[in-house]
């Protein structure tokens, strides 16, 4: 019963953090996956490499408007938690019986360590921290400097938490570098591989046995299928639920995620112009509520599933009022859907009893959307 937040998009204080801890406790959501790193920002010390904070965790400006819009809010977006803040913040969890699951992506969605150290990627040049949203060519390059860093880097992470799990991204890595890369297309030839996905899943790989060396294990999203998966990966199945189910068949535990029913970031209301602006899609609360993660798997398939997450990424989320607002109530709906028997749910049951849990989201000055309060008052009406 899981909640992510993305503090690489925008940043969140150590007490903001917390703030949003105690909403999930409040609805025994168990995992709390933080989603540290990006193209657009570095936000954690490691302190074997102070550069990935100095210049990884700061950007110059932040595209505002629209998804495809080319207007920047010229401002500097920076920030980062010291190890101890980290320390502070797992322990403040751990009082609420909420485990963090740490998130370091590779190898792409990996701007602001090339930022820091461009020797990694595939061509030595300048890079920066991203400014704009969306997927980036820029990845790291299959070179040992990369699998080295990573290793430190992981080596502190491992320090800091002691979550089971460690999620490692995989997700979304374009493949342009590497097919123009010498490196990579001699780690190709050299290593026997088909074609970059199966260099992807080399990369993986190894990782994985390097985690799983320290008595851990990695957790990618669904695009760490291909290529061949890690033999003891957890998958997070993101675009649909389809690399869930393949997962689950090949019996690797999985997460479900998938942005239909998960994705806390999109619109929900069909009123877009009363609505804060939103990445897209169109996620209302009775979609998330009938949410059945194991309605595609045999019984036997389902016991792969080890549970469900709301993912709140925060391209257009800047503040925690904002977070409360796009994952509330729907994050109220996905601890229902973790907690019940699909047979046992009733979402006008829920709704009634929403209405009543409102009073204490008031008492709490919670910023939640309000859509399914005027959905009863508009039900009581036409009674």
């Amino acid at each position: 019963r899981g909640i992510m937040l993305d503090v690489s998009r925008h940043f969140y204080t150590k007490e903001e953090v917390k703030e949003l801890l105690d909403l999930m406790a409040l609805y025994k959501m168990n995992k709390f996956h933080w989603h540290l790193t990006d193209d657009q920002g570095w936000r954690i010390e490691i302190k074997k490499y102070p550069l990935l904070t100095k210049i990884g965790g700061k950007r110059d400006s932040t595209q505002i408007g629209n998804w495809n819009s080319n207007i920047y809010d010229g401002k500097v977006h920076e920030g980062f938690y010291t190890q101890e803040e980290i320390k502070e913040i797992i322990d403040y969890a751990a009082k609420r019986q909420i485990t963090i699951v740490p998130e370091i992506e590779m190898p792409g969605h990996a701007q602001s360590i090339l930022a820091a150290y461009p020797q990694l990627a595939c061509f030595h040049k300048n890079y920066e921290v991203s400014c704009d949203w969306g997927v980036h060519k820029e990845v790291l390059c299959t070179k040992e400097g990369s699998f080295k860093l990573l290793e430190d880097v992981l080596s502190e992470v491992f320090e800091i938490f002691p979550s089971k799990y460690i999620h490692i991204g995989g997700d979304e890595c374009p493949k342009d570098r590497w097919s123009e890369c010498p490196v990579c297309q001699r780690n190709i030839k050299r290593l026997g591989l088909k074609d970059e996905h199966e260099l992807q899943s080399y990369f993986i790989k190894r990782r994985e046995a390097f985690v799983n060396a320290h008595d851990r294990q990695i957790i990618g999203w669904d695009e760490i299928l291909e290529g061949g998966i890690a033999p003891n990966a957890v998958v997070m199945s993101w675009r649909g639920e389809a690399g869930g189910i393949k997962a689950a068949k090949m019996n690797h535990s999985v997460i479900m995620t998938p942005r239909d029913f998960c994705y806390l970031d999109y619109y929900q209301s069909e009123d877009r112009d009363n609505e804060p602006l939103a990445i897209y899609g169109y996620l209302p609360l009775d979609s998330v509520y009938s949410y059945n993660p194991t309605e595609k798997l045999t019984s036997e398939q389902g016991r792969y599933i080890l549970g469900i997450q709301g993912n709140l990424w925060t391209e257009y989320i800047a503040t925690p009022e904002h977070a409360e607002y796009m994952a509330y109530p729907r994050a109220i709906a996905l601890a229902e859907v973790g907690w019940s028997r699909q047979e046992q749910k009733d979402f006008t049951d829920f709704v009634y009893r929403l209405t009543i849990q409102s009073k204490r989201l008031d008492s709490l000055n919670v910023n939640y959307a309000k859509h399914f309060l005027f959905s009863v008052k508009n039900k009581n009406d036409k009674l």
